[in-house]
């Protein structure tokens, strides 16, 4: 049985400081953000909406996605 690569996307709110850790494969990455260099969050605390640049949420994702270009 192959494993599927997994990508670790972390992240902390501006608002509250809030940390979370999500680990997606490439096909839920590519899905939920695509190739793009900053992500659109929402904090799962307060709830407040933010981007977070690709290289500093998931350094590797950031990495495969220039690839790409």
């Amino acid at each position: 049985m192959s494993r599927k690569k997994r990508y670790t996307v972390k992240t902390a709110c501006p608002q509250c400081g809030c940390t979370a850790a999500t680990v997606l494969t490439a096909e839920e990455l590519e899905k939920r953000y695509g190739h793009v260099p900053n992500f659109d969050l929402e904090c799962g605390e307060c709830l407040a909406r933010f981007s977070a640049p690709a290289a500093e949420a998931c350094p590797e994702w950031d990495t495969e996605c220039r690839r790409k270009r």
